[in-house]
């Protein structure tokens, strides 16, 4: 099946498994490997990108779903070499460890506050349940997201 999809303001038109989900779409068609697969059941997070400029965990989606509709990954985020200011209260707050997880809780907590731009640590805290992470113990993570709520 052929699809659309503009992802990071570029038009992609390609044809696809029916069955393809739209992670596999992302760093199997597209080379963008910033998006990882860590569980394929949606438990970990790590695979999170937005879509229409929600949160998604992009392994719950087929890549027909996102059909005429807009992604951001990860890649997307930067301007240049302009870090995002989530991106860069991440490196300054050292919000991870091994990095696996740290793209999907930057594209799930950067869409987090557009919703809620001045959020309590306990609201981001439940924010982040759906984002797992083996390393950090969260403080970090967390000092970085009122950090960039701070600054966005």
């Amino acid at each position: 099946m052929k699809v659309t999809v503009t992802v990071n303001g570029k038009r992609y038109e390609r044809d696809i498994d029916p069955r393809m989900l739209l992670v596999h779409f992302l760093r199997e068609e597209l080379g963008l490997t910033g998006t990882n697969i860590g569980c394929d059941t949606s438990q970990c997070g790590a695979c999170t990108v937005h879509l229409d400029g929600k949160s998604l965990k992009s392994c719950t989606c087929l890549a027909a779903q996102a059909d005429g509709r807009e992604v951001t990954t990860i890649e997307g985020l930067a301007q240049g070499d302009q870090l995002h200011p989530m991106q860069q209260a991440f490196w300054e707050k050292h919000g991870l460890q091994c990095g696996y997880c740290t793209p999907g809780m930057i594209m799930a907590t950067t869409a987090f506050l557009k919703t809620n731009p001045h959020p309590t640590e306990e609201e981001i805290r439940h924010a982040l349940e759906g984002n797992m992470c083996r390393c950090t113990g969260y403080q970090n993570i967390v000092a970085a997201v009122k950090t960039a709520s701070e600054r966005m």
